[in-house]
Parts: structure tokens; sequence; C-alpha cells
């Protein structure tokens, strides 16, 4: 069926446009007969505002954009994003706005989409998430005007506001308990190298193996998906020199590397411990169960979409540092094996 329009109210009420226009948007020139009998008709027949249209007039569209730079098919099995996205609608939807999301293949793609949609008057603001250092997305929206969050890292937010968390202490926390396992050669798989949450994390876990004297420790960088988290396991694990713990940087990675050892006929955590960044539903039905640093992802999500409301209202908003992820020990880790203790 085709959408209905004014054209279609102005038919039924033997009016013009122009005054149904008038009647829809409260102005004077018609009488208050004749608005409620034009808004009883728009009513009857499911008409909606445009939201591009009534953006050209100065009406808000009452949409948030999110663009994501990541293989479409990660989306489906990653459960991070879908809980960050659920709590983002949370947020939108008990105050009538709708969340426009878009995956694209490149990051300057993304720039591109958000300045089509302000361009268009289709959102009112954006949430940015996967922030890289000197990201022209940053520098882009700031010079548009346009309401802005970012999930990352204050210290490449620029004029945006930021929320956070502080990823470093949990990678500290995590790597102090392997060591006091009496684990002395440790692995971190992470993510896409570019990004600064990935930097951050690297950074956070180089000089806290080298605070403890761990002996042997190495980062590999992957896409995130369960199929690069199972390649570099298997590096790992079938080099001369190889880790009795890994740290994954999500759950889809540390499933696929724990199939991946048992593929080496290495058991878990007896030959290999394995900790997996943010928990999820996936970490714990597995046997054994993921290790896993935890944190409210939906709150994450609810937080930068009330902060973005807050800007998009006019109001200022303070960067915002979000509770940092603990670690939640469970079946995955263990003491390393007798013979590979040290110290």
């Amino acid at each position: 069926m085709k959408r209905p329009t004014i054209a279609d109210i102005a038919r039924r009420a033997g009016v013009s446009k122009v005054a149904v226009s008038y009647a829809l948007n409260d102005r004077p020139g018609v009488s208050p007969a004749k608005r409620a009998a034009i808004k009883a008709i728009a009513e009857e027949i499911g008409w909606r505002p445009n939201s591009a249209a009534r953006a050209l007039n100065g009406a808000q569209a009452r949409s948030v954009g999110l663009t994501l730079c990541r293989p479409a098919r990660i989306l489906g099995v990653e459960p991070f994003f879908m809980e960050l996205i659920s709590g983002i609608e949370t947020e939108l939807s008990a105050r009538s706005y709708a969340l426009m999301l878009q995956v694209v293949t490149a990051p300057e793609q993304e720039t591109e989409v958000y300045r089509r949609w302000w361009g268009e008057g289709r959102v009112d603001g954006a949430i940015l998430v996967d922030l890289r250092f000197s990201d022209p997305r940053v520098t882009a929206l700031h010079e548009l005007g346009m309401p802005a969050v970012v999930l990352g890292d204050p210290s490449e937010a620029g004029a945006l506001t930021p929320v956070w968390a502080d990823d470093a202490a949990a990678v500290r926390e995590t790597v102090e308990y392997l060591h006091a396992l009496g684990h002395r050669r440790v692995a971190r798989v992470a993510g896409l190298p570019d990004l600064v949450h990935t930097v951050l994390r690297d950074q956070a876990f180089t000089a806290a193996c080298r605070e403890l004297g761990l002996e042997w420790h190495t980062i590999m960088h992957t896409d995130y998906t369960g199929e690069e988290g199972a390649h570099a396991t298997r590096r790992l694990m079938s080099a001369a020199t190889r880790p009795t713990a890994i740290m994954y940087d999500n759950d889809i990675m540390a499933v696929a590397g724990m199939s991946a050892a048992d593929e080496l006929r290495l058991r878990v955590p007896a030959d290999l411990s394995i900790v997996a960044w943010d928990d999820s539903p996936l970490s714990q039905i597995v046997r054994p169960a993921l290790s896993a640093l935890t944190r409210d992802i939906p709150a994450y999500g609810a937080h930068a979409a009330r902060a973005l409301l807050s800007l998009i209202e006019g109001q200022e908003v303070e960067a915002i540092r979000d509770q940092a992820p603990r670690l939640v020990p469970r079946g995955s880790t263990a003491p390393p094996p007798a013979a590979q203790r040290h110290g």
C-alpha cells in the first residue's frame, strides 16, 4: 500500500494541502473544528510525518545514527553489539526516538554516512564506536555542529563527549590473576590494531607483564572473528615457546580458541587457561565455562544514549566514566602444569 500523504488527507477533508499543513502543525489559518476533522482523518488513514521533510522545516528527526565498520556477519554472532544496541534502544524508545544503523566496509564511509544523514536531516545526533587515533569522524562531526558521543577513551574524543571505561585496569587485574595462579608465559589475542581501545589494552598488557617479570608474553591481532581467533590459537600453541594462558578480546574468539586447543589435544584448563573479554551467555554455557571480564553492556549503551539525548536538548554533558570491567574466574582458568611453573 502507498504511504498516506497530505494530498490524501486534503482530498478526504475537501480542503487544500496548505490548510492540512496548517492544521497538522497547529498553525493559525484554519478553524478549530476543521483542524480537529483534519487530524481525525490523518489518524484514520495512518498518516505519519516524514522525518526528512520535518527536518527541512526545522523540526527534529527524532532519530540518532550509528555506523559500524565491521563485517555484517559478525554482528549476528557477537553478543557485545547486540547488547550495546539493546541498551541504546531502551533509552531511545522511552523518548520516542529511533536508531538508524548502517554497516559499512571502510572507515572513511562512516564519515560520509554521518554527513549525509545530517545534511538530509535524518538524525539529530550520533553515537561513535570503534574510536581510532586522529579519528576523522570526531573532527567532521564537531565541524558539522552535530551532537555526538564517543564510546571511547577521552584522549582521542576531541571536542565530543566521551563515554568510557578503564580497560587498562581490567587488563592489569587479569594479568595479575594469571600470575598469581603461576602462569609465566601469557599471550593476548587482540582485536583490530588501529582501534584506540586495542592499543590501550595492548599497552596495559605489556606493562603488567613486564612489571610482574613474566618470562614470555606476546600479542597477536585479529579481526574479532572466530576463524581468526582459532588461527591465532593454533599458531601460538604450535610454536616452540607457547603460552600457558591466553586472553582473548571477545568471547567468540575465546570459544574458537577453546575448540582449537581441543584439536591440538590440549585440555582447558589443565594445559591452557583461557580468559574472554566481555562476558555473555555464550561464555557461561560452554564447558568449561569461560573466565571472563564482565560489565553491564546494555547499561553502557543506555548511558551513551542518555548523554546524547541531553546534548540534543542543548544541555552540557561532561565525560562519563562507566564502570570498569571486572574479572569473573570460572572453569577455564587454573594453575599451569607443574613442569611449566616458575617462581
